[in-house]
């Protein structure tokens, strides 16, 4: 079985989005999305001026209607550039090399729970070149110079965190 993944990533902080996955990505599935991205309360996009967009056909006229709609202006990448979407093209080899790659899956669930943990490591306890080596999200661990180093296991310890414990 195929599932279609789909994130958004804001470029400037690196946090990441997991917007669904499915088996077929139709359009009434597309315009779902569009609305769950773009909701005013919780939407991932609700402060976002602009989304960039790869030529792909899923992302359709009433999918990108829908954005336009919310104040978020879908921008197409022209034909032939596949290093315009740098980011979140090494988002994915990181989710492949680290994860995916690596497990069996046994259905949509175990494949999205996976992405959840994935996720949480990701934001929480990974650190990110481009940022630094900073994490999106540090926890009241990070620069603890002092404690034992614990480590926090993920996917059976496919995904380790180590760690000063708070004295």
């Amino acid at each position: 079985m195929t599932f279609y993944l789909l994130f958004v990533i804001e470029l400037k902080t690196r946090r990441t989005h997991f917007a669904g996955c499915t088996m077929n990505p139709h359009e009434i599935w597309m315009k779902q999305i569009a609305r769950n991205l773009s909701d005013e309360d919780e939407g991932f996009l609700r402060e976002m001026q602009k989304i960039i967009m790869d030529r792909d056909t899923t992302f359709s006229e009433s999918f990108q209607m829908i954005l336009n709609q919310s104040d978020t202006k879908p921008i197409v990448l022209p034909p032939r550039s596949p290093n315009l979407n740098a980011f979140i093209e090494r988002f994915f080899r990181s989710l492949k090399s680290e994860c995916l790659d690596r497990m069996i899956f046994f259905g949509e669930n175990s494949l999205r729970n996976v992405i959840t943990e994935y996720l949480t490591h990701y934001h929480t306890e990974r650190n990110h070149q481009g940022l630094d080596h900073q994490i999106i999200e540090p926890g009241e661990e990070v620069g603890q110079s002092a404690g034992e180093i614990e480590c926090r296991k993920r996917l059976g310890g496919l995904l380790n965190y180590y760690y000063r414990k708070a004295a």
